[in-house]
């Protein structure tokens, strides 16, 4: 953990790691929840929206393809060649509305230059900083006056629910009041609470308007997922669980949308972001 710099490639070497994880269902679930909650906030398209951390373009490939403009920004040269391969397969005007940018999220601001974004994506990149302040200030200044600001985090209130599920029982004493814990890749991270990070983005002018749970009921499984015809009914379930306490409180991430504060053009009660407050 520390800096998020491009100096070295240090997640060239996990990329296909990171691939082969999207591809399983463990992965899509975690695609998918976040996926429907964005679409209770973003704004129509054509809205600009900015993946800070984008990666392989799991969240920002299919809004492109739903008709937003995205720009993909990583510090990974080998994490942005794997989205542009999945671009090939897409049809001309998805690619058309996919720019692909190597830089750091600190650098983020000084690199996209006076661009201001209708929303700012960040997820699952905040674990991996020893200090996120940085980057959620480059997520803040990115934002225009109402657009929105995502951002995936790792839970710490939930951190003892792997090793519980993997019957190790020692890790999961030790996890209660830990904020730190080794993942799936062998990489050390750090976790947040939903209020913690809330504070951090208003510090910032980005007020939270709805939190959410990514990914409770999948978490112990391993490999041993359902036949593929009963995939979808997974992917129902862990979304109803994402939106409904006590489950959210659970899940092993969590999801923060907020808006960045304007004195006009905010959203109002009839919008979607309007009807989301609900799940505060």
């Amino acid at each position: 953990m520390g800096e998020w710099g491009v100096a070295e490639d240090v997640w060239a070497p996990l990329a296909q790691r990171f691939a082969d994880h999207y591809e399983s269902l463990f992965g899509q679930v975690r695609a998918y929840v976040v996926r429907e909650h964005l679409r209770w906030h973003l704004p129509p398209p054509p809205a600009a929206v900015a993946d800070i951390g984008g990666g392989f373009g799991h969240q920002a490939i299919p809004l492109a393809r739903d008709g937003y403009e995205v720009t993909i920004l990583d510090p990974s040269a080998g994490m942005l060649d794997g989205a542009r391969q999945r671009l090939e397969g897409e049809d001309r005007e998805t690619v058309r509305r996919v720019r692909l940018v190597q830089a750091s999220g600190e650098t983020a601001v000084e690199t996209l230059g006076a661009r201001s974004f209708d929303a700012v994506l960040c997820h699952g990149v905040l674990m991996y900083l020893d200090d996120p302040a940085p980057v959620v200030s480059a997520l803040a200044r990115l934002a225009r006056g109402g657009g929105v600001v995502s951002i995936v985090a790792k839970s710490a209130r939930a951190l003892a629910m792997r090793p519980a599920f993997e019957r190790d029982w020692e890790g999961a004493l030790a996890a209660f009041d830990a904020t730190r814990q080794v993942n799936g890749l062998g990489l050390e991270t750090r976790a947040d609470t939903p209020e913690s990070l809330s504070a951090a983005c208003a510090d910032h002018g980005v007020t939270m308007v709805a939190w959410y749970g990514v990914r409770l009921f999948t978490e112990g499984w391993g490999r041993d997922y359902p036949p593929a015809d009963r995939h979808d009914t997974v992917l129902a379930a862990e979304l109803e669980a994402s939106r409904r306490d006590p489950y959210r409180q659970l899940s092993r991430l969590f999801h923060l949308v907020g808006t960045k504060t304007a004195n006009s053009d905010l959203p109002n009660s009839s919008s979607p972001t309007g009807r989301a407050n609900r799940h505060l």
